[in-house]
């Protein structure tokens, strides 16, 4: 019993052994790689931030004289044009008069109302009525706001000092607000503040940013998700970041070789606009090739579903 129980350990360290022998042979010699293919796209340099929408112009319209609103004509959310009349207006005087008219008769009444005309209340510039203030019959005073009027919905922005240097009046933009995010507004940067603003210790510049076109939903107050568009450059080659290499200046990604023995070589290319995910290709390379790109390890590879691949084989070329 004493001898089969230690030919079976023999056996078992033997087995052990040889397991051990064959993982290492087996073990693949230098990096793992996994193959991406060269592709057209689009490659967009941009700056992320916030902003809030508001009138370029915010305009309180108050009464021209102390008195009563005889009538409001125009409610709030209409356009209205510079003139255009908003409300008609007695003053105190013509309150009073018209009052005391009222008891002598409707015919005394249109008389004076005839002869002693109201006052209007007109908009000082073209815009969109956004408060009224006012009801028929109620008295104001010069200090009252009766309405108020915006002109241009704007977005208005906060960039960081980091940033700022990078953006330009006429710089091309987009952007969503929090209540609408899946509706993408474009517009322009028309004015930088040429003054900060710090808030704990950040410091930022205004940016406004005026879109081509303002939707019915748009409202002053609406938190806006904005992204300036720095550069921008649409159905050019991309090659992944990854799989680039820049040293002195030259920028080189590695192919597949030809033959099974070869490894996989270098091939300088001429690289253009990044987004820090892709580069654009301007040479080197065409539409379809392959390049390799090294994985940290063989668990990590094997663990995000990536293809490995041995640089000694040749992946198969793609249409050319």
């Amino acid at each position: 019993m004493k001898k089969k129980a230690i030919w079976l350990i023999l056996i078992l360290i033997v087995a052990v052994g040889g397991w051990l022998l064959w993982k290492k042979s087996t073990k693949p010699k230098g990096p793992i790689y996994r193959t991406a293919t060269v592709a057209r796209g689009d490659v967009q340099v941009s700056i992320q931030t916030t902003g809030v929408i508001q009138p370029e112009n915010r305009v309180e319209i108050k009464p021209p004289i102390a008195g009563r609103v005889e009538q409001w004509i125009v409610d709030q959310g209409k356009r209205v044009k510079q003139g255009e009349v908003l409300a008609w207006l007695s003053s105190t005087e013509r309150a009073a008069l018209l009052d005391a008219a009222r008891a002598q008769g409707q015919a005394e009444l249109e008389h004076w109302q005839t002869f002693f005309k109201p006052t209007p209340l007109v908009a000082p510039l073209d815009g969109v009525i956004i408060v009224r203030n006012v009801e028929a019959g109620q008295t104001v005073t010069q200090n009252d706001s009766v309405y108020v009027l915006s002109d241009h919905l704007m977005v208005k922005a906060n960039v960081d000092e980091t940033d700022i240097g990078q953006v330009k009046p006429g710089m091309e933009a987009q952007f969503n607000m929090d209540s609408y995010p899946n509706m993408n507004i474009e517009g322009k940067v028309v004015k930088i503040a040429l003054e900060s603003q710090t808030v704990n210790n950040v410091t930022t510049y205004e940016v406004d940013i005026l879109p081509d076109q303002v939707p019915p939903v748009m409202k002053s107050g609406m938190t806006a998700n904005v992204t300036l568009i720095v550069a921008e450059k649409k159905d050019v080659l991309v090659v992944p970041a990854e799989a680039v290499t820049r040293e002195k200046g030259s920028s080189s990604v590695l192919v597949p070789g030809p033959s099974k023995k070869a490894r996989g070589k270098p091939v300088e290319i001429e690289t253009g606009l990044t987004d820090g995910k892709r580069y654009e290709v301007v040479s080197g390379l065409q539409e379809g090739d392959s390049v390799l790109i090294a994985s940290l390890s063989m668990k990590g590879a094997a663990s995000s579903g990536e293809q490995q691949v041995n640089p000694l084989m040749p992946s198969r070329p793609r249409g050319r």
